[in-house]
């Protein structure tokens, strides 16, 4: 059974920084993209950022570029977000996904494994 475990949310003031950590378990995803979503409430889930290690890709939202950060330990099967310069409207649940293809995409139809979520609150 293919498990995605987030952990390393909270609450941060405006500038702060968080580190989000992805955990996969079940199979290996050394080979297929994995990203980052998140979805604030009363909002359609959006992307954040996705890599494929293997094929040295990354993909980032305008949203976050220059700010937030993923990377992947393949021999862990686990990926990371580090997210700096935090603003209150990053506030949301952050939700990892893993998918079975080969091509980064930003489209959530694009992952077929997810995480349960993990929220993340930036005040002002």
């Amino acid at each position: 059974q293919v498990q995605l475990v987030e952990s390393g949310g909270g609450l941060v003031q405006a500038g702060g920084s968080l580190r989000l950590s992805c955990a996969a378990s079940g199979r290996t995803f050394s080979m297929n993209p994995m990203g980052w979503f998140r979805q604030a409430p009363g909002k359609e889930r959006e992307f954040v950022a996705a890599v494929n290690w293997y094929w040295g890709s990354t993909s980032y939202a305008d949203s976050v570029k220059g700010r937030f950060t993923i990377s992947r330990d393949n021999a862990k099967n686990t990926v990371y977000l580090q997210m700096n310069a935090l603003k209150p409207e990053d506030t949301a649940v952050y939700y990892c996904a893993a998918s079975t293809g080969t091509v980064v995409t930003i489209a959530p139809s694009g992952y077929y494994y997810w995480g349960q979520g993990t929220q993340v609150t930036v005040s002002s």
